[in-house]
């Protein structure tokens, strides 16, 4: 048996305005509307579904693979919307980004706290 993820909800207070904050970071196309959904598509076929929470919304983590050329584009993106960023998950080194497992990381929050990360290199894959 195959599987893959296909789809995920975020949970969000303002579902357009979170689908576009994340598109835009990453550089992907424009969320389309689907039902009560505004979604990213991202490049391995994964949507994230933003969809409207009438309650308090449970931050999650969302991690994305990005190539090393992207990641100096989303690095800048951070830079000019002056966005607060680390190197780890536990905020302890702000205004830093890693280099864990021979790649580059970094992680931001978005408009709802979601915890979101950008990295060039899968965690545990460092030939070294």
């Amino acid at each position: 048996m195959a599987a893959q993820l296909n789809h995920t909800i975020v949970w969000s207070s303002d579902p357009a305005h979170c689908a576009r904050f994340l598109a835009e970071l990453l550089g992907l196309p424009a969320p389309f509307r689907f039902g009560h959904f505004e979604v990213v598509e991202l490049d391995n076929g994964v949507a994230l579904d933003f969809a409207k929470s009438e309650g308090p919304i449970q931050p999650q983590h969302y991690a994305f693979l990005i190539s090393e050329a992207d990641f100096d584009a989303v690095l800048d993106r951070i830079f000019q919307r002056g966005l607060p960023h680390w190197a780890d998950p536990a905020r302890r080194r702000p205004g830093e980004i890693n280099r864990d497992d021979g790649g580059r990381g970094v992680y931001f929050a978005g408009p709802d706290d979601h915890f979101l990360e950008v990295l060039t290199r899968p965690y545990g894959t460092d030939a070294a």
